[in-house]
């Protein structure tokens, strides 16, 4: 259960060095080419290199890659485990970037603090990106990473206590291979749901929709046109599949949601949260003032105390079922 501070969104509440953060933010995208302008390709590549909106961390060591079987194929993914004990438990991650954009790789600087501070293993899965594989082609390769995990748990990891999670899109799809779980198989095998400013109403919820084109990380037209190349046109954007705003939540684990009150989809963790408790479920909310969208890939005090909540709320998950 969780209770809303209305502080929390006023002006006053902004830390300084979250406003600054957020300046650099607004000034650095401000002066670079309208990203729409050129191909998804080129856009992943110059991500890979560093030149998108977040800093490129350093890749973990220990970081292992490998295959998980697909519905199509197989699926890349990569595991980053703790050196000095066995792991806690195993949080199974999906990256962000409106599931057009990103990879498995390119988020180290938030899976690093989490299993150094958590003990638990992260599996990223690299799912396939629209607009060359639009839905439902993420959300299978999703789908096949969660039954890969529930089956090879404990033999590869030693635990069967399970999390899931992701980032804005990574959110959505973890969203979306739980209520799978439920409605396809039967199971719920995830003991926590770590969800950070997901994208969880693909018809826009207020705040994406009010947003306009501040370019702090993500604009109104970004949602729109990410969905769009998810989507293609002419989808039911109400279906739960697509939208799992709309779902019956019943039977869901417990979930943190994570935001900040400078984002475009600040809407969409309030009402989700909401939404998680009104079906029975135990949900938290930590909202950060004047937090960006994905703020916790830049180096901020607002950063490593969100990394610091996600960790507490990874390790004070049930024991193993």
């Amino acid at each position: 259960m969780f209770t809303i501070d209305p502080a929390l969104f006023r002006p006053e509440a902004i830390a300084p060095e979250t406003q600054a953060l957020n300046h650099r933010i607004i000034a650095a995208l401000g002066a670079l080419p309208d990203k729409w302008a050129f191909p998804p390709a080129d856009l992943r590549a110059a991500r890979a290199a560093g030149k998108g909106p977040f800093p490129l961390a350093p890749r973990d060591p220990r970081a292992v890659d490998i295959q998980i079987p697909g519905r199509d194929g197989l699926v890349p993914a990569r595991v980053i485990a703790p050196t000095d004990a066995a792991p806690a438990g195993v949080y199974l991650h999906f990256h962000g970037g409106g599931w057009t954009l990103g990879a498995h790789d390119q988020q180290d600087q938030i899976l690093t603090p989490l299993v150094d501070l958590s003990g638990y293993a992260v599996v990223s899965v690299d799912y396939r990106l629209a607009p060359e594989h639009p839905y439902p082609a993420g959300p299978d390769d999703c789908e096949a990473a969660a039954l890969w995990l529930l089956a090879e748990c404990t033999a590869r990891f030693g635990t069967r206590r399970l999390a899931i999670g992701g980032e804005s899109a990574g959110a959505h799809l973890a969203v979306v291979t739980l209520l799978r779980l439920r409605d396809r198989h039967g199971i719920q095998p995830f003991h926590g749901a770590n969800l950070v400013a997901g994208c969880y109403d693909l018809a826009l919820t207020p705040s994406a929709r009010r947003y306009g084109p501040t370019p702090l990380i993500l604009t109104t037209r970004d949602v729109e046109l990410f969905a769009r190349s998810f989507l293609g046109d002419g989808a039911d954007r109400a279906d739960p599949d697509i939208s799992p705003i709309h779902a019956d939540l019943g039977g869901l684990p417990p979930a943190l949601f994570s935001v900040g009150t400078a984002d475009a989809l600040l809407d969409d963790s309030l009402f989700m949260a909401g939404r998680w408790l009104a079906a029975g479920n135990a949900a938290d909310l930590d909202v950060t003032p004047g937090g960006a969208h994905v703020f916790q890939y830049f180096d901020s005090p607002a950063t490593t105390a969100s990394l610091g909540r996600m960790a507490a709320f990874l390790k004070g998950l049930g024991a193993e079922g």
